[in-house]
């Protein structure tokens, strides 16, 4: 869950608490409407699945979102596989009307790392 904040006192004199701050985004982190969208849709597809390890989905142009078996988050961190696609590559995905194996077969989804991990993943979201 993140904090929304809907106004900064960028001269100073707003803090915002230390207890804050652990919802807030990474520095450089940029947290797009696609990127919240896809914790949700992946949240709610993944839910109940293990996959034994840590995926990373980008997507050009908007940033992380990272898998593993203690759920989803928008992040960039090290992977066990990292699977990169284009926006609307990774929303077809995502609706089901993109297959994950053909997007990588056509050259649509890149996948970097360990190749079982990424076929569970696919396993799990077809």
């Amino acid at each position: 869950m993140y904090l929304t904040i809907t106004t900064v006192n960028v001269t100073g004199g707003g803090a915002i608490s230390s207890d804050d701050r652990h919802h807030l985004p990474k520095k450089g982190q940029i947290m797009s409407d696609m990127i919240n969208e896809a914790v949700k849709v992946l949240s709610a597809k993944m839910d109940g699945v293990e996959i034994g390890g840590t995926v990373k989905f980008e997507i050009e142009g908007e940033g992380s979102v990272m898998v593993d078996d203690s759920g989803v988050r928008a992040g960039d961190e090290e992977a066990d596989v990292t699977l990169t696609a284009d926006p609307e590559t990774f929303q077809g995905i995502m609706s089901g009307d993109t297959n994950p194996t053909s997007a990588f077969m056509t050259g649509k989804l890149k996948v970097d790392g360990d190749m079982g991990m990424a076929m569970k993943l696919a396993s799990a979201l077809a």
